[in-house]
């Protein structure tokens, strides 16, 4: 059945062509540029990536029930939350990489243990944005059987549709403020993100975002990716506390410091969103930035550590029961790096 797509130009967020932000963001910091950020790609250290193969937990996923939500992290920014026989599956990327072109950006050794196959039964399908970490052409045709229906931000529906060669009217496309009742028991309503969106030489013509989860009485943030804002803070007042915050900390420089959070900004915007805990993604499966592939998980615990604020840490495929106290170890640290940044 043909789809019958929303109009952009009926969004606030919409002027002249794309999409905006709340507040001017520029793409890169003014004393940067993109000549030194190529040149920067020539002399990376070899600690961006790990030096041993990454620890997991295999857990079989359609045998989870809980009558509270669980989440299991598969690396980056891919999570499955289950919660009473529910299943909801954010941002998957199994194909093992994360650039257009082959042989680039490809998964750490051990950080690539789930596919698709892997997956249960999946109630919602959620994708943030558009960008080719987010948004892979190849799990989502392999996922289609499986997915009941996808929920994402306006103008990323045609591309969800595109994997599968034609429309489908299982895709629901959201504006910010926008909220979405898909079950009995489930609300999503689409928030405010500060990034931007692009795949191949299209940018900005679709809209990125995080989402508010409201799941059987319980309260999740789902933030894709974003650089800090006041928007944490205007979510938090409107929809907190949350029990549980999923929030971006890994792939930032002090070239781009507005499209992507240093972990201070990651644990800042946990507690202007009133989360209860955190959980940090879109880390500990592929380089796109030149940090150390642990520095951001090492940073982001020491200054939780300070300040009391519980962080989970599970390894890729270890169950986060979100109303548990769980120990974490930091199974991270064996390549820890020196000189860590706090």
């Amino acid at each position: 059945m043909k789809k019958k797509w929303r109009s952009l130009s009926d969004s606030e967020n919409y002027k002249q062509g794309k999409f905006l932000n709340l507040s001017p963001t520029p793409m890169l910091a003014e004393n940067a540029s993109y000549g030194q950020i190529i040149r920067d790609q020539f002399k990376r250290p070899a600690t961006i990536q790990p030096s041993h193969v990454l620890p997991s937990v295999k857990t079989k996923l359609a045998a989870l029930h809980s009558e509270t939500p669980v989440v299991v992290w598969f690396g980056h920014s891919s999570y499955l939350i289950h919660c009473k026989g529910t299943n909801i599956l954010v941002d998957p990327v199994f194909s093992g990489r994360v650039s257009p072109i082959a042989g680039m950006m490809k998964a750490y050794p051990g950080a690539d243990v789930y596919k698709p196959e892997d997956m249960p039964a999946i109630d919602l399908m959620i994708i943030t944005h558009n960008h080719y970490d987010h948004l892979n052409r190849k799990t989502l045709t392999q996922l289609k059987p499986k997915t009941k229906a996808f929920y994402t931000p306006l103008g990323v529906g045609r591309d969800i549709a595109d994997c599968f060669g034609n429309d489908d009217t299982r895709i629901t496309e959201m504006d910010w403020w926008e909220a979405e009742s898909p079950m009995p028991g489930i609300t999503l309503t689409a928030t405010p993100a500060r990034h931007f969106s692009g795949r191949g030489l299209r940018r900005d013509t679709s809209l990125w975002s995080s989402f508010v989860l409201q799941l059987y009485g319980y309260t999740i943030y789902i933030g894709g990716d974003s650089g800090y804002d006041t928007h944490f803070k205007t979510i938090g007042e409107k929809y907190g506390p949350m029990d549980l915050a999923i929030l971006e900390c890994g792939q930032y420089d002090e070239a781009w410091p507005y499209i992507h959070m240093m972990p201070n900004e990651t644990l800042q915007a946990a507690i202007d969103l009133q989360a209860k805990l955190l959980l940090p993604v879109h880390w500990g499966k592929f380089t796109l930035a030149n940090h150390p592939w642990n520095e951001p998980i090492t940073r982001l615990t020491q200054l939780a550590k300070q300040k009391n604020f519980p962080v989970a840490t599970p390894l890729i495929g270890e169950p986060v029961d979100i109303m548990q106290k769980n120990s974490w170890q930091n199974w991270w640290a064996e390549s820890q790096p020196e000189n860590v940044k706090s």
